[in-house]
């Protein structure tokens, strides 16, 4: 509404720009399913630090590896954790039980069993990731010493194929607090998952968390030393692996367990897969406005408006590749995008492109919500 001023002067007038903020959500809260000491069995318990982990669950215990990979998660720069107490024999049955506690969490990002192994367990995993838009960071198996006993434990189907997740090789040596401080072999996922939210926070979730700036904090070795040549052939097969460099102990190696070398998967890099959950949950949670909307023009341009600021955001932080935003990404919602079926049907379709690897060569992202159904 124009202003009439009775009287000389500056007059301020606010006028809604109609934009609705997209706000991110979170990208490495980190989800641990394992043994412990004491606390409510299969029921999830929020976290915030090692200390908080000991007054709920007992802290370290030498049997079992949930606490030294919480310890190591907090230690390499976690901030944010659900812990699953299962029972104490970690049979397939009870860590899948465990899993779907998880029901009850809002979101995480990240899923770490440590040191478990079994087939059914981990593809279970797998696939609820793949329902919750979560990343599962898996150990390799205890038993799988050496390269070539790695590469067999893939061949043999032991980890799922999938781009939910990624798999890490050799286990770590940690001091233990509970054996004088003694070298103790624990599985390295804790310690990868505080990793990803260490290069989350500071240099986004686009970054892969691998090269010279992703060391290790708090270990004291390897199982295995590998070579330039062996670190090439278990990566070739989609398994990322650690090194010990005169810097530190560095993960070398950013590939999903789809990620092998003939792979034409656009999801072949951790950091594709898991800037694609990212923007998908940030667009699915700030778009359900939509569903008292009438599906028509009006809503699919603000939905257009809305998505194409928070790409652009993204775009500024230079999450994609290309120097415009037209070879970086692109949105569409309108007709083509949702048909009258879908329309009838009370569904809004937006369709997001984003350029992670090379300008222009977008990865597709398709995002459905409800609006308000034709009368």
């Amino acid at each position: 509404m124009t202003p009439h001023p009775k009287y000389p002067g500056i007059f301020v007038e606010e006028v809604p720009t109609g934009m609705r903020t997209i706000d991110r959500v979170s990208t490495s809260v980190t989800a641990f399913v394992g043994a412990a000491s004491r606390g409510r069995s299969y029921r999830a318990v929020r976290i915030n630090s090692f200390r908080k982990f000991e007054q709920r669950f007992g802290g370290l215990v030498s049997n079992y590896d949930l606490g030294y990979a919480v310890q190591q998660f907090f230690l390499n720069g976690g901030k944010d954790a659900w812990v699953v107490r299962v029972a104490r024999q970690l049979t397939a049955a009870k860590v899948i039980k465990g899993i779907h506690a998880l029901d009850a969490v809002d979101i995480f990002n990240l899923l770490v069993i440590p040191g478990v192994v079994n087939s059914e367990a981990l593809s279970a995993a797998a696939d609820y990731c793949r329902q919750r838009r979560a990343f599962l960071i898996l150990d390799a198996p205890k038993s799988a010493e050496t390269p070539a006993q790695m590469a067999q434990a893939v061949r043999n189907a032991t980890l799922p194929k999938t781009s939910y997740g990624a798999a890490y090789f050799p286990w770590i040596k940690i001091p233990d607090p509970l054996n004088s401080r003694k070298l103790r072999l624990t599985p390295p996922s804790g310690s990868i998952a505080g990793l990803f939210a260490r290069t989350d926070n500071s240099r986004g979730v686009w970054t892969a968390p691998a090269g010279t700036d992703a060391a290790v904090i708090g270990v004291s070795g390897l199982s295995y030393n590998l070579t330039d040549s062996e670190n090439g052939a278990l990566n070739a097969l989609g398994i990322n692996c650690l090194r010990v460099f005169p810097t530190g102990t560095l993960v070398w190696g950013a590939r999903t367990l789809e990620g092998t070398e003939e792979s034409t998967s656009d999801w072949k890099y951790i950091p594709v897969r898991r800037l694609a959950l990212f923007i998908e949950e940030s667009l699915y949670r700030e778009i359900q406005w939509a569903v008292f909307e009438p599906n028509a023009e009006p809503l699919w341009a603000q939905i257009r408006l809305n998505v194409g600021a928070f790409l652009q955001q993204l775009f500024c932080q230079r999450a994609f590749q290309g120097s415009t935003p037209r070879d970086a990404y692109f949105v569409k919602c309108d007709a083509a995008t949702t048909t009258q079926n879908d329309i009838d049907a009370g569904l809004v379709n937006v369709v997001v492109g984003f350029a992670p690897l090379r300008r222009a060569e977008f990865v597709v992202l398709t995002i459905s919500t409800k609006a308000r159904r034709p009368k």
